[in-house]
């Protein structure tokens, strides 16, 4: 699974998805991807500069992410390009404090933000057949 390449239509996607956030993205986010091939692809399609990180594979799971992420302390805007189920585990506990799964379409962005301890804020929520 590690070694799996985005299909045509994935590459497509990528580069709509990217192509969609390099104007939104703010000044210093922080891009971390999965070492899987398909996230690496993912990623360079941003044309920017990202780290891989083995905590971000197929297989992880929410709070690990979080953590490699350094939620909820990091400084900035992070973008992780990861992978189904801990996505939407990711999204479900930060918006409900729950443990449980939201389904995350390959491709789309969830972009969530917190501030000053506040609540954790849906900012958008887009897939790629819509931008």
């Amino acid at each position: 699974d590690m070694e799996r390449r985005l299909t045509a239509k994935g590459e497509r996607q990528a580069e709509k998805i990217a192509e969609f956030l390099r104007p939104r993205l703010p000044d210093g986010t922080r891009i971390v991807a999965s070492p899987a091939v398909r996230t690496q692809q993912t990623a360079r399609a941003l044309a920017k500069k990202f780290d891989s990180e083995a905590a971000f594979g197929p297989g992880s799971n929410a709070r690990v992410v979080l953590k490699a992420a350094g939620w909820p302390h990091a400084k900035g805007c992070v973008l992780v390009v990861g992978h189904q189920p801990y996505l939407g585990e990711i999204a479900a506990l930060l918006l409900t404090g729950e443990e449980v799964s939201f389904t995350v379409k390959k491709g789309a962005i969830w972009w969530l933000s917190q501030r000053n301890g506040d609540a954790v804020s849906l900012r958008l929520c887009i897939s790629p057949d819509l931008v």
